[in-house]
């Protein structure tokens, strides 16, 4: 057998180093067989991935549901914020198919599903993090350059469905490959759903370009962008000399230590398979140690789902305010009979009172940030 597995896939199913073909040999003598890994998998996976979509669904659809009821996007991090939690919702309804393929050991579902839901899974993790970027160089333009943000952000929001079409645009043209590549086929006996890239040239360079992708795009631009706009954020609250603003630096300390612990180790993994990629000499024990890691390093990268709502909107004081709205309404409908005096007019007065009076400074959004 090979030295270089013939698939390879950095897919939430197995990432096919081990699930398709990394039964390779070690040294050419010996087999590297990993069936402890998967074994590992099967059971770790789905239940780390099913408690990901519970929560991050629950909390997505809260946000989105705040947007369509109680509050209308009237920034550009509202509008960004909306989009994201439709992208992290789309995100995170794929896992229960890789849930699945890890607890069976295969791909149960058609080839079409295949390509649907690891294009889904693709498109909607490249626009979650490409609209981080935009969420933190949008906070950047209304608090660094809070003089000259009224005319340009007055411009952006009349044109943000052009905006955020470009995002999801390029989200899937970034994620192209993934949609031609990936396809259903058997392997040493079960099916799996990975990137086959037998009929094309040069297969390790399309594997390094889409790990590169991936790197690019999921990652460093995100990263790069959410330094530079929140050191000179940072730079500008501390000087203002505020107690409020102090507390919109430590919101914002939280959103990049939380995306660093998050991202980090996995893009880590990833460059380490990246490097990888090609050579001849590598032991069994690190390509074991490398798939235990990267399967418990994705569950960490997943998680940043369900972490968007509760740093980018419920630790806002305004949109905990109308999240409150939310649940108190939901209680008034099953008790309206039984306690006519529990939604009383008093407290809804000064909510729209509060609400006014917050809508005066849009500024900073309806987050704290």
């Amino acid at each position: 057998m090979s030295a270089e597995p013939e698939t390879y896939s950095d897919y939430p199913l197995g990432d096919g180093d081990y699930n398709a073909s990394l039964d390779y040999l070690e040294n050419d003598t010996s087999p590297c067989v990993l069936q402890e890994v998967r074994e590992f998998s099967r059971l770790f996976v789905p239940i780390t991935y099913s408690l990901i979509c519970v929560f991050g669904l629950l909390g997505n659809v809260l946000v989105v549901l705040t947007f369509a009821f109680y509050k209308k996007a009237k920034s550009m991090t509202d509008v960004y914020l909306l989009n994201m939690a439709v992208a992290d919702i789309l995100f995170v309804l794929t896992l229960p198919f890789w849930a699945v393929t890890h607890a069976t050991g295969e791909w149960v579902f058609s080839s079409a599903l295949c390509k649907l839901v690891a294009g889904i899974y693709a498109v909607n993790f490249n626009c979650g993090m490409l609209l981080l970027a935009c969420v933190s160089l949008d906070r950047y333009i209304a608090i660094v350059q809070a003089t000259k943000s009224f005319r340009l952000r007055s411009r952006t929001l009349a044109h943000r469905r052009v905006i955020c079409l470009s995002v999801w645009v390029v989200s899937l043209l970034i994620s192209v490959s993934t949609f031609t590549f990936t396809q259903k086929y058997n392997t040493q006996g079960y099916a799996v759903c990975e990137p086959r890239y037998r009929g094309v040239s040069e297969p390790i360079r399309w594997k390094l370009l889409m790990l590169g992708l991936q790197l690019l795009f999921g990652f460093f631009i995100p990263l790069v962008f959410m330094i530079f706009c929140y050191l000179f954020i940072v730079k500008t609250l501390v000087q203002a000399q505020n107690s409020k603003r102090h507390r919109a630096i430590r919101v914002i300390v939280a959103v990049v230590l939380v995306f660093l612990a998050c991202q980090i180790p996995h893009n880590i993994v990833l460059l380490v398979t990246a490097t990888n990629l090609g050579r001849m000499d590598r032991s069994c024990r690190g390509e074991k140690l490398t798939a235990y890691t990267k399967n418990c390093t994705e569950v960490l990268a997943f998680l940043h789902c369900c972490l968007n709502p509760v740093l980018y909107a419920f630790i806002g004081q305004r949109f905990r305010s109308y999240f409150l709205k939310i649940a108190k309404d939901l209680l008034c409908v099953r008790r309206k009979q039984k306690s006519p005096g529990f939604c009383s007019r008093p407290h809804s007065d000064t909510f729209i009172s509060r609400q006014t009076s917050e809508t005066a400074d849009d500024n900073g959004s309806s987050f704290t940030m």
